[in-house]
C-alpha cells in the first residue's frame, strides 16, 4: 500500500500489524456506528453502557481499565451520555477525587432499543466475514488484552 506524504511516497509494510489492526478497527466501527447511529449512540458509548448495565456503577478508573482506554478519552465519550441523561456521574463520598459512573433508567431503556441495532450490525459483520472466522477473531483479540 502506498501513502503520499508531501512529495515523498511512504510504503506501508504488509507486516505492519498496528496499521492492519487499526484499519480493520475503523472499518468495523463504521459498520456498527451506522447501525447504532439510528438510536443516537456510537459504538464506544454502547460498550460503556453495556458495562455499566452489568455492574450498576463503576469508578472512572475501573471503567477505563475495563475498556483499555485512557481516562481522558473515556471522559469525552461519556460527556454526550451525561448530556442526554443516559449516565450519571458523581464524586465518591469517601474520596471526592474518585468519580463514579452509573447508567440511568433512561440509559437502560436506550440500551434496550440499541441492542436490536447492535444485533443488526453484528449480523452484517458476520455475514461479510463469516461467523466462525468472527468467533475465532474475537477470541484472539480478547486474548491479546487479557491480563
Amino acid at each position: 500500500m502506498h501513502v503520499k506524504a508531501g512529495t515523498e511516497e511512504l510504503r506501508v509494510s504488509p507486516e505492519d500489524d498496528c496499521f492492519a489492526i487499526r484499519q480493520a478497527a475503523r472499518y468495523v466501527t463504521q459498520v456498527y456506528d451506522r447501525h447504532l447511529g439510528q438510536v443516537g449512540l456510537k459504538t464506544t458509548q454502547f460498550s460503556i453502557m453495556c458495562r455499566l448495565l452489568r455492574r450498576k456503577w463503576m469508578t472512572m478508573k475501573e471503567l477505563a481499565d475495563s475498556m483499555v482506554m485512557e481516562r481522558t478519552t473515556l471522559v469525552r465519550a461519556i460527556q454526550p451520555l451525561q448530556r442526554d441523561g443516559l449516565v450519571f456521574t458523581e464524586a465518591s463520598r469517601s474520596n471526592r477525587r474518585v468519580l463514579t459512573v452509573m447508567l440511568t433508567t433512561v440509559g437502560e431503556e436506550r440500551l434496550k432499543t440499541a441492542r436490536e441495532h447492535w444485533n443488526a450490525a453484528q449480523s452484517e459483520f458476520e455475514e461479510r466475514f463469516g461467523s466462525q472466522r468472527a468467533a475465532r477473531l474475537r477470541e484472539e483479540l480478547f486474548d491479546m488484552t487479557r491480563r
